[in-house]
């Protein structure tokens, strides 16, 4: 799923129906607060940002989902009639993988598009699916029986993890320092904490979270 927001109809509506016969699910928003609301239901694969926004301009947006941890690696195209090398330099050093000034053709467009999703393919493309349960991690989603569930940065790194190493035991040493660092000096008692409320959310799908006596735990194959 590919998101556009731009505010200029003709721009948005060509691009969106060109997306489209590419092959692309694209989905277009004129104003910023329509993309904020369907980023509440949905992430997609890749951002197409207008920077010159009613509302808030698209730096803010891209400022914004940099400094969050579940979209900070959105790839992200910023696409504007401004044209200069300081709106370019301000976009990159934003966090914008790509920069596209305006006018520009569709084919180049698409073009960037797919390298740049080439170029994020190996960023943890895969999929997850296990009994109810159904994790991809490329969009950060989350789901038990097809419903969104939502989690901490840490309750989904451990689930993450879990379901990399399907099948082998964990202790909670290496849940530790795989996810809260080498240098963590808190208590072991977090990862027993994180793991309870990590399967209270998944509620149908929690059993799947496996307790193996004196040693951690481990994804299971049930449900």
């Amino acid at each position: 799923m590919i998101y556009l927001v731009e505010d200029d109809e003709s721009i948005r509506e060509l691009v969106v129906y060109t997306l489209k016969s590419q092959g692309f699910d694209t989905i277009g928003f004129e104003r910023p607060s329509l993309f904020w609301k369907a980023m509440d239901k949905e992430y997609p694969s890749l951002l197409l940002l207008d920077i010159m926004l009613p509302e808030e301009d698209g730096i803010s947006i891209l400022k914004k989902l940099r400094v969050r941890p579940d979209t900070r690696k959105l790839p992200i195209i910023m696409l504007t009639a401004r044209g200069s090398e300081y709106d370019t330099v301000v976009g990159l050093d934003s966090g914008a993988d790509d920069y596209i000034p305006k006018p520009f053709r569709m084919m180049e467009l698409i073009s960037r598009i797919r390298a740049l999703l080439r170029r994020t393919e190996n960023n943890e493309i895969e999929e997850y699916q296990v009994g109810s349960l159904y994790v991809c991690p490329s969009r950060h989603v989350v789901t038990v029986e097809k419903e969104q569930v939502s989690l901490t940065l840490k309750e989904y790194e451990m689930l993450c993890l879990l379901l990399k190493n399907s099948g082998t035991v964990l202790s909670r040493t290496q849940l530790l320092n795989q996810i809260w660092g080498y240098e963590f000096d808190g208590e072991s008692r977090t990862v027993d904490v994180h793991i309870r409320t990590l399967r209270q959310k998944l509620g149908k799908a929690g059993d799947l979270v496996e307790t193996v006596r004196g040693v951690g735990y481990k994804m299971g194959g049930k449900g």
